[in-house]
């Protein structure tokens, strides 16, 4: 199942999956906007070691109210174009957040 305007979230069983572009080294890390299908986020960390990538599902975990360990990396994990993985109960609030 896809979201009607946008390619970005997708539903699988009890996941989602969220298409992001990862803007890293970013003085705070924050959401910018859609774009090309892509949930475009500056994050607060810089690309090494993974440390944008543990910034990046901390960041979201935060803001969805899930544990951390309920957000995961699924594809790009050394590319600036992500999929991660959430849990289906945030939903609700990735759609107001980023005002589908």
């Amino acid at each position: 199942m896809v979201c009607p305007r946008e390619s970005c979230i997708r539903v699988s069983g009890n996941f989602l999956y969220l298409d992001i572009k990862v803007l890293p080294s970013a003085p705070q890390s924050r959401i910018l906007n859609l774009n090309a299908g892509r949930l475009r986020v500056k994050i607060a960390a810089a690309p090494e070691d993974g440390k944008a990538n543990i910034e990046l599902c901390t960041f979201l975990a935060k803001l969805l109210g899930c544990s951390r360990k309920a957000v995961s990396l699924c594809s790009g994990e050394k590319s600036r174009l992500k999929t991660l993985r959430l849990p289906l109960s945030a939903k609700e609030k990735l759609e107001a957040l980023i005002q589908l």
